[in-house]
């Protein structure tokens, strides 16, 4: 880590010095304002140390030019007069805090560790947002069908909103793509967007996860931890899977979204948070709400702007666009200079269905180009599964079991392979298709 430290004192100067480089810091000096902003600009720091009183230049009027080089690194004010109100003037201009002399090294030591513990979790900020910002980019989202246009529309005029949004489709359509072009193109597109996938949470850490927890909360709980919700305050949470919500977490979530505040498990302590709420299901919301498992107030509240994902099927003009793309995406990874697909593989393609949707295709073309010998895809480099239930022998046992085999094939697609999910959704139990799927020698393709 490298420190700057701008004091026109000599002695204060090889006294810091002295202490910061025992600590394992390379350390450069300035002895005065305008020198220490030249070497802050050509210089790569990541804190700076800044006597108030310069020669040459108020401390304030420097922290300021800092500031304006590089507005997250840190900058700790020293001086020799204590002064309330100009301790609250360098820290309203940006200043990470303000010592006296003489200087207390254990004090600064753990004010530096502070301030560049702060400093990281910045560019952590910074990096996840810029990484975010180019994975959910709207451009990313291909398409060619008009059915795709109106959603774009929507999109587009969702986006210019603060509402709740829920966004609904069959699994693999992309909806947490659409969910982040939404954030991308809102205001709040400097600000964070934080992900919870609801169905990959433990049902007893779905609460922590959420809302955060204090230290000694529960088993386990060995420090505070923030929730998703206090970290993604001034942009977009994104609740995936928004129907596996626990009822008990159903109405925590509704309070938060008519109150606007959090409270971690184990605190009584009221947090503000200012947030966007996106959710996505690939659930019927309507018949859970009929059933009783989801709250029918809080779906009210989620289902402001509704915004539908079309399977892929209804949407096959897009396909060969979708396939265009994957290839060059998969063929860059795999340092293959694949050109294309042909006409019959590009048929084999348009033949099938896709229960995954997007995902299903993206995985079919990322398999062809790893196995491709030239330069374009050809039926046999297309794996694309038989619908088995339609491959009915003579024998009615042989039929029956064709016909078991394909639906519990499609349910597990379906739900991600997730064996529990689609158990449910056949109606067996898990300890019944696990044999089963041992039994039909079922493998994820």
């Amino acid at each position: 880590m490298n420190i700057l430290i701008v004091e026109d004192e000599v002695n204060q100067r090889k006294l810091l010095k002295k202490i910061l480089s025992k600590e394992g810091y390379t350390v450069e000096e300035a002895g005065n304002g305008v020198e220490g902003i030249d070497l802050f600009f050509r210089g790569n720091f990541d804190l700076v140390l800044l006597d108030r009183k310069l020669p040459d230049k108020e401390g304030v009027e420097v922290l300021r030019d800092i500031k304006k080089i590089n507005p997250i690194i840190p900058v700790i004010i020293i001086t020799a007069f204590a002064n309330v109100a100009n301790a609250v003037e360098a820290m309203k201009e940006g200043a990470f805090h303000y010592l006296t002399k003489p200087i207390d090294p254990e004090e600064l030591i753990l004010i530096i560790k502070n301030s560049l513990d702060n400093l990281n979790l910045k560019r952590e900020n910074i990096e996840l947002k810029e990484s975010l910002r180019e994975k959910f980019r709207y451009d990313k989202i291909i398409y060619n069908s008009g059915i795709m246009e109106d959603l774009m529309s929507l999109i587009f005029r969702a986006s210019k909103s603060d509402a709740n949004v829920l966004i609904t489709g069959e699994s693999g359509t992309g909806k947490e793509l659409i969910a982040g072009a939404v954030h991308n193109l809102s205001l709040r597109n400097e600000k964070l967007f934080v992900t919870a996938h609801i169905a990959s949470l433990a049902e007893t850490l779905i609460e922590a996860e959420l809302f955060g927890h204090e230290k000694g909360a529960f088993t386990g709980a060995d420090k505070r931890r923030i929730g998703k919700f206090e970290f993604a305050s001034g942009g977009t949470i994104f609740l995936d899977e928004i129907g596996e919500l626990p009822n008990s977490v159903q109405v925590k979530l509704l309070r938060v979204i008519e109150e606007k505040k959090i409270t971690r498990i184990g605190s009584n302590e009221e947090i503000p948070i200012d947030i966007r709420l996106i959710c996505a299901t690939n659930r019927d919301i309507e018949k859970e709400v009929e059933k009783g498992t989801f709250r029918e107030d809080l779906y009210y509240r989620l289902n402001v702007i509704r915004i539908h994902v079309p399977p892929l099927r209804k949407r096959k003009e897009d396909i060969p666009l979708l396939v265009s793309n994957f290839i060059k995406t998969q063929g860059k990874k795999e340092k293959k200079d694949v050109k294309g697909i042909t006409d019959e593989a590009l048929k084999k393609i348009l033949k099938y269905d896709f229960p995954g949707n997007v995902r299903e295709l993206e995985n079919i073309i990322k398999r062809a180009v790893v196995f491709s010998r030239g330069d374009y895809l050809t039926g046999e480099d297309i794996s694309v599964p038989v619908d088995k239930r339609l491959k009915y022998s003579g024998k009615l046992n042989d039929g029956v079991r064709n016909l078991e085999r394909g639906m519990i094939e499609e349910a597990l697609k379906k739900h991600d392979w997730n064996q529990s999910k689609a158990a449910k959704e056949l109606g067996i139990s898990e300890r019944t298709i696990r044999y089963k799927i041992g039994k039909y020698k079922i493998k994820k393709s």
